[in-house]
């Protein structure tokens, strides 16, 4: 009996160890090139940093020779500014692999990420809730 069978009966050609409803699986190895690490200068995305596509960007030739995710990746930050953890949610991407494609984007030029503002630079939380019950009062 070949070990690919299912239910006792031959073995269908394609048919393998994954269903016909998943599409095409690639590993996330293979999107990245095996790298686990964003570029040469081991860039660290925080989830919550901030992708711009880059106002200069590079021409569209430079463009076409991205992969596919690059490219998913660059369409979703046109839309809007998305933090990295929104980008790997709306690509449907690990978020390591998106931390990677994201490195060679800001390395080639074609985004720029800005830090969120920090803790120290937010308003208080007594001047906040201040405006929240000025604003109930209304």
């Amino acid at each position: 009996m070949n070990e690919h069978s299912t239910g006792g009966g031959p073995s269908v050609p394609g048919d393998r160890w994954y269903d016909s409803d998943a599409g095409p699986l690639v590993r996330p190895y293979a999107m990245t090139g095996g790298r686990t690490k964003p570029g040469p200068g081991n860039v660290r995305f925080d989830l919550i940093a901030l992708v711009v596509v880059d106002d200069d960007p590079t021409g569209p030739a430079e463009e076409s020779l991205l992969g596919p995710e690059h490219r998913s990746l660059l369409a979703l930050c046109r839309a809007e500014t998305q933090s990295v953890a929104e980008l790997a949610a709306d690509a449907d991407l690990p978020v390591g692999v998106v931390r990677v494609l994201l490195g060679d984007l800001l390395e080639s030029g074609f985004v720029r990420v800005g830090r969120p503002v920090p803790p120290a630079r937010l308003p208080d939380e007594r001047i906040l809730r201040e405006v929240i019950d000025g604003l109930r009062a209304l």
